[in-house]
């Protein structure tokens, strides 16, 4: 079985949005999420593979295979496309707090965002307060 090739670096934070974010205002709202991130987690922020931004961390055991793993908390990518936003579980109990986010998209792992003004900030903290919560009460305190 291989492991998880995603795993914390020690990539300067800064500098990779600063290098990887592709207009001024994906620049600028990177730099918001990740005061804000570090605000609601308590964590400082860490890169994750090359192009995530994590916060915490806990270790998980999957319910349907023997994966196993550490992953963060919360976390977001400047990606081109759109801001990846890694907040959200998929735990139903959430999808109220999602649709208030406002104007986003969804992957199968992700919240898709083209800017930040798009979105409630408001909602998006609740939504990450109730990520960590239910992750940390699921998996353990994490670091």
């Amino acid at each position: 079985m291989s492991g998880l090739k995603t795993k914390i670096t020690d990539v300067n934070v800064r500098s990779f949005i600063d290098s990887f974010a592709d207009s001024d205002q994906k620049k600028e709202d990177s730099y918001v999420l990740l005061k804000l991130m570090q605000e609601v987690s308590g964590f400082e922020p860490k890169m994750w593979g090359p192009s995530m931004i994590g916060f915490g961390s806990y270790h998980y055991k999957s319910d349907r295979s023997r994966q196993e793993g550490d992953w963060f908390l919360i976390g977001f990518s400047p990606r081109n496309a759109a801001i990846s936003l890694y907040v959200y579980t998929g735990c139903v109990e959430h999808n109220d707090l999602v649709e208030k986010l406002g104007k986003y998209t969804m992957g199968k792992a992700c919240i898709y965002i083209k800017k930040l003004a798009d979105i409630d900030q408001q909602a998006l903290v609740n939504l990450m307060k109730a990520t960590m919560t239910f992750l940390q009460n699921k998996y353990g305190q994490s670091s």
